[in-house]
């Protein structure tokens, strides 16, 4: 992609075209748009929280047809089981000899759908591959697709037949996001007959293979300056210093949060990280990783967080 400038002035406009390709289909949050494709260009994975039909699996078949991408929904139940993902090897009596037949996991795009409905054995396996980018099946390893990329949904509301996520499970995702319901005037066109089906068949790639790729690797030229730096660092800190806080942000999370926030500089054209930029994303990256004395969600305490540490730059 050239040098830094170029780089963001690319990353900046393929983001705005991802992003009004997305709003041709459905109506989201800016920020929950934006939170999804810094996880994609950050290469790390999203965990969606909402309600059964409100469009989750829609955003991940327009995510990947606007990418180019290909994918695959899996719908994790009691009963999957890991070789369902994974695939299995299955014996060829004609060559006398058993050929491994790749599952689901192996494509681009990943819609793992209520992940929390399954064993956790079965979801082990999904998180070793969103861990190292392989899997392992019958005592051999394999490598996904390079461009490897999982949405993973979760209903926040029904615990009928449901798993908890451990913190170890929470701590792959990258970024955390809620969708809820659309807004009036979405709703109502859906009610008078506005297809989104339709209109996601008429929607065309905006970027090739190779400049998700560039794009990729100019996430990691952009700079993160020594304030900036410290800045996160007084953040995180905050955090494990809480005292209604059991489990604070780790050195992990707060480098996942460091590279979000690269992410989301080259996204705004820019070839360097804002104290902005951490802010924006603080509560989608950070808040399922900390953890509470009691029950309840960390977000609030995350947005305290902030208003309470001040940028010296």
């Amino acid at each position: 992609m050239g040098d830094a400038s170029t780089q963001a002035r690319d990353g900046a406009a393929l983001g705005q075209a991802l992003q009004e390709e997305l709003r041709r289909i459905m109506v989201l949050p800016d920020a929950v748009v934006e939170a999804i494709l810094v996880a994609l260009f950050a290469r790390g994975h999203v965990l969606i929280e909402g309600i059964p039909g409100t469009g989750k699996t829609l955003l991940a078949r327009t995510l990947a047809r606007v990418t180019g991408l290909d994918f695959n929904r899996i719908q994790f139940t009691n009963d999957l089981m890991p070789g369902d993902i994974t695939g299995s090897s299955v014996w060829r009596s004609g060559r006398g000899e058993f050929e491994f037949v790749p599952g689901p996991i192996f494509t681009d795009i990943v819609l793992a759908d209520e992940i929390n409905r399954t064993s956790p054995r079965t979801l082990s396996c999904l998180l070793e591959a969103m861990e190292s980018g392989t899997i392992s099946a019958d005592g051999e390893t394999h490598t996904l697709s390079d461009s490897f990329f999982v949405l993973a949904t979760r209903n926040p509301i029904e615990f009928h037949g449901t798993y908890p996520l451990p913190e170890a499970a929470l701590d792959r995702f990258l970024v955390r996001v809620h969708v809820d319901y659309p807004d009036a005037q979405s709703e109502l066109g859906l009610y008078l007959g506005v297809d989104p089906q339709q209109r996601l068949d008429e929607v065309a790639p905006v970027l090739a293979r190779e400049k998700l790729f560039e794009v990729f690797a100019g996430v990691g030229d952009v700079e993160v300056s020594r304030p900036v730096a410290a800045y996160a660092y007084d953040v995180v800190r905050a955090t494990r210093e809480h005292e209604g806080v059991a489990l604070g942000v780790s050195p992990r999370a707060a480098m996942a949060w460091i590279r979000a926030a690269r992410a989301r500089a080259l996204l705004q054209g820019r070839s360097y990280v804002l104290p902005d930029d951490l802010k924006a994303l603080a509560v989608p990256v950070l808040a399922h990783r900390i953890f509470l004395r009691g029950s309840g969600d960390a977000s609030e305490l995350v947005t305290a967080t902030l208003e309470q540490t001040p940028v010296s730059l």
